[in-house]
């Protein structure tokens, strides 16, 4: 297609039609290119982007998987995914054709992000290998959706092999003791005391507990109803459904909790039935958790692990797996097991112990004439 100069503008602009995914034919006009160069660089890269075809750029393959996400994923999937790419993704791998991506590209990248480094609290530090893993796994995924959709012949990514760890270090978590000394540096009737109680005995995810409304605490039956989760993104207040299906579950609460809560609810004003209990953010819990900390003098953990330490009392106290899993609101046992079966092992003992007494009080003594 030729571009066109606007001698008045003194600059290039690019207009012709072409034929969308529905079949309609379409005018398509920009305006506004400093080079005749760049007019026929958009001009092509536009319509090969229509076309779906494997030569486009990474960066229209970015565009196109972020457009077709925001139809199938939820708002706080696409709103943390993109910083990920425009910082760590898009500078290196934008401007080359997808298809001319090789494994060996990719694993130029991930020297690069092993040895990147950032700032943080005027510190230089490396990025975790977590975060690294991350990234890696952001980026097979829209390799994985090229592949599927749009021609590609294989996955780059898949090819150079993943970096980073899936997990963190040892899993950290407070037993009862732990907890109990923590929670004694807030006031009986405080906000604080009232949500990590909740989260320490409950197991729920901060996310579900900062979405519970009103009308998703039901006092008769003891009972607290999860169907929706809350983030806070770019000033913004996103609710949306549980992270899983399964995430949508009822949990039943210890009487001191509903005795609680009720209370605590009944000191508020006037508050709808679709109003959030807990009117706070995720920075919130972080702020108190750490003071909390700091108050009590017991090692700090992360908020998600109060999930974890919830999961290790039930173990501790007999309960199985499959009820634990569905009082997470795991989508799999697997999860369950994958997560918490090393807590397992230390009940290994106990067993041995019981089944040691039932024997000896079962089988009979032989004696030696």
């Amino acid at each position: 297609m030729p571009a066109y100069k606007e001698k008045t503008k003194n600059t290039w602009y690019v207009s012709f039609y072409f034929t969308d995914w529905t079949g309609t034919r379409k005018r398509h006009l920009r305006r506004g290119f400093k080079r005749q160069k760049d007019a026929l660089e958009y001009d092509r890269e536009f319509l090969v982007k229509q076309q779906g075809s494997p030569d486009m750029l990474f960066s229209s393959l970015y565009d196109l998987y972020q457009k077709d996400g925001k139809a199938r994923v939820k708002e706080t999937t696409i709103t943390t995914r993109d910083p990920l790419f425009k910082k760590h993704i898009l500078p290196y791998l934008g401007n080359m054709p997808i298809n001319k991506i090789t494994p060996a590209d990719i694993r130029a990248w991930q020297n690069q992000i092993l040895q990147a480094t950032y700032i943080s609290k005027k510190i230089q530090r490396k990025y975790s290998p977590t975060y690294i893993n991350v990234l890696h796994v952001q980026l097979s995924a829209i390799f994985n959706y090229a592949v599927t959709y749009y021609r590609l012949p294989s996955n780059p990514a898949k090819l150079a092999g993943s970096i980073g760890k899936t997990k963190a270090h040892a899993m950290k978590f407070w037993t009862i003791g732990p907890f109990n000394q923590f929670i004694s540096s807030f006031p009986a009737d405080s906000t604080e005391y009232l949500v990590f109680n909740l989260l320490f005995y409950t197991g729920m995810r901060s996310e579900e507990l900062l979405a519970l409304t009103l009308s998703d605490f039901y006092e008769k039956e003891k009972s607290i109803h999860v169907n929706k989760t809350y983030s806070r993104l770019y000033k913004k207040d996103i609710v949306t459904s549980p992270k899983t299906e399964k995430g949508n579950r009822v949990i039943l609460l210890p009487q001191f909790i509903v005795d609680m809560l009720a209370d605590y609810i009944n000191r508020l004003p006037y508050i709808k039935q679709n109003e959030r209990i807990f009117p706070c953010s995720k920075f919130w819990l972080f702020r108190h958790m750490k003071l909390g900390c700091k108050l009590s003098g017991v090692e700090q953990i992360r908020i998600h692990d109060l999930r974890h330490s919830h999961a290790s009392l039930l173990i501790e106290m007999g309960f199985s797996p499959l009820l634990i899993k569905e009082r997470l609101g795991h989508e799999d046992i697997k999860i369950t097991l994958q997560t918490y079966s090393h807590l397992y092992l230390s009940k290994q003992e106990e067993l041995t112990a019981k089944l040691n007494d039932i024997g000896r009080n079962s089988i009979k003594t032989v004696s030696i004439a």
